[in-house]
């Protein structure tokens, strides 16, 4: 873990230190960085306006291509970046690139920098795609959905080390001053010896898409994508990943020895849900028996909360994903220390990268990225299955969730039953942590 460590204090030294890293050369001929986009969602939308903005709009950025698997959703994008910066869009019918090949199409072109914010299933293969063709990255969270598609990922996070090319993974609490300092203070031992942690990610759940009648499994599956492993991991693995991180950050930038947990599908069942369960608890454990507390839900008119919390022997520190962060000291009920939100992090990621690509400074955020999905894939293992799960165990798995072949007519795995229920796993039952039955049909116990 010493390469972790000294990776995240890299990020750390960048983003409060004025960009002081040296070493991979932006060779682009002149001062212009062409970016592609792939995955035009919610999200991929937002990454290329925080793009374009990087440092208030003064680098010399443009968005010339664009991926998706649909047209209309590359077309509103374009439309989107346009309104928004007239100057910095050169998307041309030609550069827009629609199906499931798109990001081969995107790389293609001569773009600098690839922006992956696609779903997360795709994410390893595609990464491995961009910095094999040269490009600089940055990579959405998650950055796989299971065990195989995270060592993708971090075999070519270490050929980006070697290529000298910039990679920066979405998680934007990095960014964040809130976090960057109490987090600082914690290690410092400031509240004495870290006991444990408890983070959260409750909320009222995302969108939905109904099947339409004209589509083949595949479309369906990629269109409402939230709700399939192979594709998003579970809501443990593609939101709740942001806290997990940040767990991982507070015990001292490392990963946890086992986990052991339960979850399930309360309210969240029926034939446009998929696979996934509506919450999960897991508990944690890392070295010298420190203790983190996990608990993400998806259901509505239940208490939210995005928020971490680390526990010392003399204090706490209460972090919100969101707002404020407040350190105290045992016994008072006054925060010795507290910082507001006046910057968004989702901006300052992007800030950092592009000064590291027109600059020549070194940023490779790989290892941190994969490590923080893996921590939440394990945690998604224990919960499925009721068993203790070990990191070995996690990371070494075989259980690979993609599919063998990628075609809108191909099998992507999951299928529903008679009822149009798809199969969720059943603690005490599945034993391949990730794969319940797939004959379809309402999981019911013995």
């Amino acid at each position: 873990m010493k390469t972790q460590k000294r990776t995240l204090a890299t990020a750390a030294t960048a983003i409060t230190a004025g960009l002081s890293l040296a070493r991979s050369a932006y060779a682009a001929g002149d001062d212009l960085i062409k970016v592609g986009l792939v995955g035009c969602g919610g999200r991929g939308r937002g990454a290329a306006l925080n793009a374009l903005a990087s440092n208030k709009g003064t680098m010399n950025i443009k968005i010339t291509a664009l991926g998706d698997a649909f047209k209309n959703m590359i077309d509103g994008t374009a439309q989107l970046l346009s309104d928004e910066f007239p100057q910095k869009v050169d998307i041309p019918e030609e550069r827009r690139f629609a199906g499931l090949d798109c990001c081969d199409r995107v790389l293609g072109t001569d773009i600098d920098v690839i922006l992956l914010c696609e779903p997360p299933g795709f994410r390893p293969r595609h990464f491995i795609k961009a910095i094999d063709a040269g490009k600089h990255v940055f990579a959405e969270k998650p950055v796989a959905t299971d065990a195989p598609g995270t060592r993708m990922f971090l075999e070519a996070s270490q050929k980006a080390k070697e290529k000298g090319k910039v990679i920066c993974v979405g998680h934007h609490l990095r960014f964040e001053e809130k976090h960057i300092e109490s987090i600082k203070r914690i290690h410092a031992g400031e509240l004495g010896r870290l006991l444990y942690t408890r983070i959260f990610f409750n909320d009222q759940g995302v969108w939905v898409r109904p099947r339409s009648e004209s589509q083949t499994e595949m479309q369906h599956q990629v269109t409402n994508w939230y709700y399939f492993n192979w594709l998003s991991g579970d809501h443990i693995v593609e939101q709740h990943v942001h806290d997990i991180d940040v767990m991982n950050w507070i015990c001292g930038d490392t990963h946890p020895t086992e986990a052991n947990g339960m979850g399930g599908r309360a309210v969240r069942i029926g034939p446009n849900y998929g696979e996934i369960f509506d919450h999960h608890s897991v508990e944690y454990t890392f070295a010298d028996d420190v203790k983190g507390f996990s608990n993400c839900r998806h259901i509505p008119n239940c208490w939210n909360s995005f928020s971490e919390h680390a526990y010392c022997t003399d204090g706490h520190v209460d972090m919100d994903g969101h707002g404020a962060v407040r350190m105290y000291k045992k016994g008072n009920d006054t925060p010795v220390a507290q910082w507001g939100r006046p910057i968004d992090g989702h901006q300052t990621e992007m800030d950092v990268m592009f000064d590291a690509i027109a600059n020549g400074k070194e940023m490779n955020l790989g290892e941190m990225g994969a490590i923080a999905t893996m921590t939440a894939i394990l945690g998604r293992m224990a919960s499925y299955s009721g068993q203790r799960v070990t990191w070995e165990q996690a990371f070494n798995s075989n259980v690979d969730l993609f599919p063998p072949s990628l075609a809108w007519d191909a099998d992507p795995g999951p299928k529903p039953g008679a009822d149009g229920i798809y199969p969720s796993a059943l603690q005490g039952v599945t034993r391949e942590f990730d794969l319940p039955t797939r004959q379809g049909g309402r999981r019911r116990q013995p």
